[in-house]
């Protein structure tokens, strides 16, 4: 129902230096299939393309050449079968926490007593049922994610696509929220795609971690651990862990000393 299918996907800018104009590649040839209720991490160094390709995907790009599928059909502009949570939760100031998860579903159509039933229901699961009436500048950068969060989810998208949403957090409330998020994704078991340079996070919550350099896919690397993740310091401690996370360390390593990366991300 969620599968993802970028098919070819090439994407090219125009820029214009010295009053030169340059025609810039930010990716090139990328083929990638993200099944049904899987999590996908995109890494890479910055400018690698990663985030240009969950732009594409969420419809806020358009592809140069290629096509993207969700469930089999192709996407053109955004759509309701795809939630994005970005680096910073971009809430609406003015409206509180459950007026911003009211926000998107108003924008689908829903109406009356739904909109508050639905808003409640997805602030509980990410853990703000005590802090629905607050308004951002009231609300920690966690909080504030967990919202953005909230939002996304509660238009029930087939796919979420995250741009590195923990990026900006502290440590402690970062690893908090990738907890929350794989046991949100036991729940819903959505398909998630997932930009981060964080090879921890990446081994932590992913089925398959796909490497990115210069605009390309250089490889992608199953990820050994079981799921439910639950005892996520166990896993953290785990001997596959550190092995997985050294074979990613090594292939995005090997890829720096290939070539410099295009200035895009």
């Amino acid at each position: 129902m969620g599968e993802v299918r970028l098919i070819d996907i090439g994407k090219r800018f125009r820029l214009e230096v010295d009053r030169k104009e340059q025609i810039v590649t930010a990716l090139e040839g990328v083929n990638l299939t993200v099944a049904d209720g899987e999590i996908v991490m995109l890494t890479g160094p910055s400018g690698c393309g990663k985030t240009t390709a969950l732009r594409i995907v969420m419809g806020l790009e358009r592809a140069s050449t290629g096509r993207v599928l969700v469930a089999g059909r192709e996407t053109h502009g955004c759509g309701h079968d795809r939630g994005m949570v970005f680096q910073h939760a971009e809430l609406l100031p003015w409206l509180t926490a459950r007026e911003n998860v009211r926000f998107g579903l108003e924008m689908k159509g829903v109406r009356g007593s739904e909109l508050d039933d639905t808003a409640d229901h997805y602030l509980e699961m990410v853990g703000l049922t005590g802090s629905a009436n607050r308004r951002p500048h009231q609300l920690s950068g966690g909080m504030k994610q967990r919202v953005g969060i909230a939002r996304a989810l509660a238009i029930d998208p087939d796919v979420l696509l995250m741009d590195e949403p923990f990026g900006a957090l502290d440590a402690q409330t970062r690893e908090t929220l990738q907890a929350q998020l794989l046991e949100i994704h036991a729940r819903t078991r959505k398909t998630i795609v997932f930009v981060t340079h964080d090879l921890d996070e990446a081994v932590l919550l992913g089925d398959r971690v796909v490497v990115m350099g210069q605009g390309r896919i250089r490889e992608i690397v199953d990820i050994p651990l079981p799921r439910p993740r639950i005892d996520v310091d166990a896993i953290r401690g785990d001997a596959l862990f550190a092995q997985t996370r050294h074979r990613i360390w090594r292939s995005l390593h090997a890829g720096a000393r290939d070539a410099h990366d295009v200035v895009f991300s």
